[in-house]
């Protein structure tokens, strides 16, 4: 299990640190420190919170045919800024725009994990 949440900590800090390097609305004071903390909230976020909002956003997952999750996710994300300060959004499509990345970024890191086990 710790094996797992160190994984998901640095696929996290990866994801964030290429989302902030490409959208000018997430701010964290130019600081590699507050990314690593900002990551770790994140995925602490996304442990114990996420699974409740998904369970609540249910019906609007299922009309969205999943796509809602990404709203889920953003509003995780949002969350994350809104108890870590150093790190700000300030815009909902640079939020978006992160959590994408993130998600492109974990999907890759997924594929390489399961490429090298093959």
């Amino acid at each position: 299990m710790l094996k797992r949440f160190l994984y998901s900590w640095a696929v996290n800090f990866i994801g964030l640190t290429i989302a902030a390097q490409l959208f000018s609305g997430i701010q964290y004071q130019d600081k590699l420190r507050v990314l690593i903390v900002a990551s770790l909230i994140f995925g602490l976020v996304n442990a114990l919170i996420r699974p409740l909002a998904i369970i609540l956003s249910l019906p609007a997952i299922m009309l969205t045919l999943g796509l809602f999750t990404l709203i889920v996710n953003t509003a995780m994300l949002y969350l994350t800024s809104a108890i870590y300060k150093p790190f700000d959004i300030t815009s909902i499509w640079s939020a978006l725009g992160a959590v994408t990345i993130v998600w492109l970024v974990n999907y890759a890191a997924v594929s390489l994990i399961k490429e090298e086990k093959a």
